[in-house]
């Protein structure tokens, strides 16, 4: 523990954005087949480095079947919360989560890019016995401890109750127990964010475990049985106190992203399908005068024809590409909404200066099911553009090409392998992809979230207004 406060925690996304650049990223590998153990690659990303571009640094697991997707910090700006924030507290330790397995893994990266180690453990019988939850999700550090969300409840499938949010400890790393005294409305889980001075929390819905660990189920995407709600909470009455029905139509809300001014009471959505003409969606949401909160789509991602010779065997008679929206991302200063269309190999950005207007500000082709963009190194990006992360001054972007292994399979057949790539934003918008900065991950792996050194905009959650 420090004496004083981490200097990577900052009261404000201002002073963020005004922090030294990551010369860091660290990113998720994953096994597919699972005939490795899952691990973790350390990035150099500092471009005065002989070593940019390239992995100086793994950390292999000891077990194999976890599949990793997502991670986060043991402690970030939340920490500076004058409620309960824990403030001298090291950003210090990476929480990784298998999904599959319902193992976590506390990984220290104190010590330098090479010396990244496994500290700690947590297995399998620890989560269930202490929560009823499995299949680990999301990790967000609050003030008072570490947030997981979980895609499955108890039993064999995930199905014994639904699915929920749980905290660990952040010192020990020990399980705590379940979030959730009321959830109302909410069954099953998948993202969630919060403004923390305004005490309220948002999250979604994907699906349970027996329609996405084996691949997506057809029959239930199209009866609109995958999730498509938002809920909001009360962060310190642990409730439920509103739900938002996007439709039944609008088949999956993954991404939660709300602006990360505290002062303001709005965010974003994304919708990865609309099952009745394959687009995707973002969605604003905000909180009216009277407290309650409201959410409209306020962009549409058209599907792409196609021929259904150069489609897979899923959507073969659909005659066309969704676009697939998997992931959104904000940046510090709240101007620009990253969306990658994982089906059409698309990486958008939109200017969202007012929030209930976005206008597509930039645009990159890299990847995509029938285009196969390549790179403009000249290498192939297989798959198409999915989990993004921005830089803390808004300058860079980079992102990774594996969704889930056994929906990579079903859109995209055939082994494709893990990457990394970076694009640089212009004064005014619009996307460079980085010529030099091609990632590319050992045989057998692929590579999903990606976390930059010293915290970043997708995992810090601020206590002040910026000025």
């Amino acid at each position: 523990m420090n004496l004083r406060p981490d200097p990577t925690f900052y009261a404000s996304p201002k002073l963020a954005m005004e922090g030294p650049p990551e010369t860091l990223a660290y990113t998720m590998m994953l096994s597919p087949d699972f005939s490795q153990p899952d691990g973790l690659a350390v990035v150099n990303v500092d471009p005065n480095s002989p070593d940019f571009g390239k992995i100086v640094h793994t950390v292999i697991m000891p077990n194999k079947g976890d599949e990793f997707h997502h991670f986060g910090w043991n402690a970030c700006s939340s920490a500076l919360s004058p409620l309960t924030g824990h403030a001298f507290l090291e950003r210090r330790y990476l929480i990784i989560p298998g999904m599959r397995s319902s193992r976590i893994y506390i990984i220290d990266v104190k010590g330098g890019p090479t010396a990244a180690k496994i500290h700690k453990i947590i297995e399998p019988a620890e989560v269930f016995a202490k929560t009823g939850y499995s299949r680990p999700h999301t990790i967000h550090c609050g003030p008072e401890g570490i947030y997981v969300s979980t895609l499955g409840g108890g039993g064999k499938d995930g199905t014994d109750g639904p699915p929920g949010i749980f905290i660990m400890d952040c010192q020990t790393f020990d399980v705590i127990g379940r979030y959730e005294i009321d959830r109302g409305a909410q069954d099953k889980h998948y993202d969630f964010w919060w403004n923390l001075p305004r005490d309220y929390m948002v999250s979604s819905e994907w699906a349970l475990p027996p329609q996405f660990e084996n691949g997506i189920v057809p029959e239930d995407l199209l009866s609109n049985k995958y999730g498509h709600r938002m809920h909001f909470w009360d962060l310190r009455a642990r409730k439920n106190i509103q739900t938002i029905d996007l439709g039944a139509n609008h088949q999956m809300a993954l991404e939660i992203r709300p602006a990360h001014d505290p002062v303001q009471q709005y965010g974003f959505c994304g919708v990865v399908v609309d099952t009745t003409n394959l687009e995707g969606s973002i969605w604003t949401w905000w909180r009216d005068a009277d407290g309650k909160f409201q959410a409209k789509k306020t962009a549409i991602i058209p599907p792409q024809p196609a021929n259904a010779d150069d489609l897979p065997d899923l959507l073969k008679g659909f005659s066309a590409v969704p676009p697939l929206v998997t992931d959104i991302d904000l940046s510090l200063d709240d101007k620009y909404l990253y969306v990658a269309c994982w089906g059409t190999g698309e990486m958008h950005q939109y200017d969202v200066s007012d929030p209930m207007k976005p206008v597509l500000a930039g645009k990159v082709e890299l990847g995509g099911i029938v285009k196969k963009t390549k790179h403009p190194c000249g290498k192939v990006f297989g798959y198409g553009p999915q989990m993004v992360e921005i830089s803390r001054d808004g300058k860079r972007v980079y992102w990774t090409n594996s969704l889930y292994s056994t929906w990579d399979d079903q859109f995209y057949p055939g082994e494709r392998g893990g990457a990394m790539v970076k694009a640089d934003v212009g004064a005014n918008g619009g996307l460079t992809l980085d010529t030099n900065f091609f990632v590319e991950f050992p045989k057998g792996y692929r590579t999903h979230q990606i976390r930059l050194e010293g915290g970043d905009c997708s995992t810090d959650s601020f206590c002040y207004p910026s000025v």
